[in-house]
């Protein structure tokens, strides 16, 4: 009998109603490893109502107590990011150094929500009329939901739920149905850190529970990152609904390579952008745009160590593991199908990879595609697997357009040793990640993640000011005291309580 991966409510697993289950696999193997528990919407309102329920105390919660229990939460992540890593590795099939790299970016978020308090100052003038005084402050906003997809199962919902709990809201996380375990080993980590029960949920499930997440009007604000279609109905229903909404969509994220570059560096960055985690990255680099005379060169570097890559088990030595299922592993591999029949070049070929694990395991192996066009679908469509494609320009202004006239607008790069060609990129690249020389421009924890144009719908970012900033409301006050009055003795030193 498999095990099954269950909901989280308050302070400990949840069965819930629904019979509704969802197999979960190995993707090294194929085998199937449980079952995940798909929620129903009295399951949802459930949770839903332990957060709400949990709200009123969280939110007159002191600061100082907050932050004891963010730096307990890291302190216990710190200790033990390995065991997070191997679940994330076991159900997602990434290999375990990326596995700890993903719970190290996450852990940046919850070091920059241990400075809450600063973050959550307000303004204040004095006299600002005679014997009034202004002052501004933010406040939570209630119970908040996150929906995170399976290629970052801790890193994405870390975006959000440690600004969220440390700005005094209530959470529900919704993780995605592939890969589920690892909320629940955060759920169970949050508890022995002293969290109060309530405050951090966990709901399995699919669409039924997402909708109820999106309708339910306990819910105040809503968090999701995934692709843009799903991204687009998350916004318009969830805003209907009168709620806050930070929604991520997918993205085509191109390189640009001028003719100045150091094309050794350009191909280690194309090939660690490309293939990393196999692909399955918002931020991942599919589409290299090499600018004159340097294409042959650089597509030859790329291949030479595009070769050398080993696929395979990612709790072994490999460099990349498999994707994360049958069907998408079927579904990429349909796109290079695609790109061969439209004329493109099959470099580097990873339908044929010989990996290093089960027979019955999802892979496909770094693949490198030459003289793609625009209109290849191969090139047009987020692809979100370990492929990249190679379009071939004469001048930075063609390379430009490319990128600008993309639906997309997630990350981007150029890689050049002109500092002049930097700084124009730089402003006027029509993209709200922009790396120079740095292939993945994902930004740190106090800065703010997030796209333009179909890759973001709604006004804010992800975690930095601007996280703090969603997850709370400002208020002013104007107050005016005429008969001020103090009473009571204690010698002691002043303390935070």
């Amino acid at each position: 009998m498999t095990a099954l991966v269950q909901h989280w409510r308050n302070g400990a697993v949840f069965a819930g109603t629904s019979d509704r289950t969802a197999p979960v696999s190995n993707p090294a193997t194929g085998a199937v490893t449980g079952q995940v528990a798909l929620g129903s919407v009295e399951d949802a309102r459930e949770v839903i109502a332990a957060a709400a329920a949990a709200f009123p105390a969280w939110r007159d919660t002191s600061l100082a107590k907050r932050t004891q229990v963010l730096f307990a939460f890291r302190e216990l992540l710190n200790a033990r990011k390995r065991e997070l890593a191997d679940i994330i590795t076991s159900e997602h099939g990434k290999v375990v150094s990326d596995a700890l790299g993903e719970v190290s970016r996450g852990q940046e978020v919850v070091e920059f929500a241990c400075g809450i308090p600063h973050l959550l100052k307000g303004g204040f003038t004095e006299s600002a009329s005679s014997k009034v005084d202004v002052y501004s402050i933010r406040q939570p906003l209630g119970p908040v939901a996150v929906i995170s997809p399976f290629n970052f199962p801790a890193m994405v919902p870390m975006w959000f739920f440690p600004i969220a709990i440390a700005t005094g809201n209530t959470v529900v996380l919704k993780p995605s149905e592939k890969d589920p375990s690892a909320s629940l080993w955060l759920a169970r980590l949050w508890k022995e850190a002293g969290l109060p029960d309530g405050v951090f949920n966990v709901l399995q499930g699919d669409k039924t529970v997402v909708d109820e997440l999106l309708t339910n009007p306990q819910i105040k604000s809503v968090s999701f990152v995934g692709s843009t279609p799903i991204a687009q109905y998350v916004y318009a229903t969830a805003t209907t609904a009168g709620k806050r909404v930070q929604a991520l969509g997918g993205a085509k994220n191109h390189a640009i390579v001028l003719p100045d570059a150091d094309l050794d560096l350009a191909a280690d960055a194309m090939v660690n952008a490309g293939f990393g985690s196999a692909g399955e990255r918002c931020m991942a680099i599919s589409a290299c745009v090499a600018v004159g005379p340097i294409a042959d060169d650089l597509v030859a570097k790329i291949a030479e160590r595009t070769t050398g890559l080993k696929t395979g088990d990612g709790t072994g030595d490999a460099d990349m593991g498999p994707l994360v299922t049958k069907a998408h592993r079927d579904r990429v591999a349909s796109y290079i199908d695609a790109g061969e029949a439209d004329g493109a070049k099959i470099v580097v070929d990873g339908r044929t990879v010989q990996a290093d694990g089960g027979e019955q395991g999802f892979w496909l192996g770094p693949t490198l595609i030459d003289q793609v066009t625009p209109q290849m679908s191969v090139y047009s469509d987020e692809i979100f697997g370990p492929v990249l494609s190679v379009l071939r320009v004469e001048t930075y202004d063609e390379a430009l357009e490319l990128i600008n006239t993309n639906p997309y607008g997630n990350g981007t790069a150029i890689f050049t040793n002109d500092g002049g060609a930097a700084r124009r990129f730089q402003n006027e690249v029509e993209v709200g990640m922009v790396g120079i020389n740095v292939p993945i421009p994902v930004p740190m924890a106090y800065y703010s993640f997030g796209g333009w144009k179909a890759s973001l719908f709604g006004d804010s970012h992800a975690h930095g000011t601007e996280g703090v900033h969603f997850f709370t409301r400002g208020k002013v006050v104007t107050q005016r005291w005429l008969d001020p009055s103090h009473g009571g003795l204690n010698l002691g030193f002043p303390q935070n309580q």
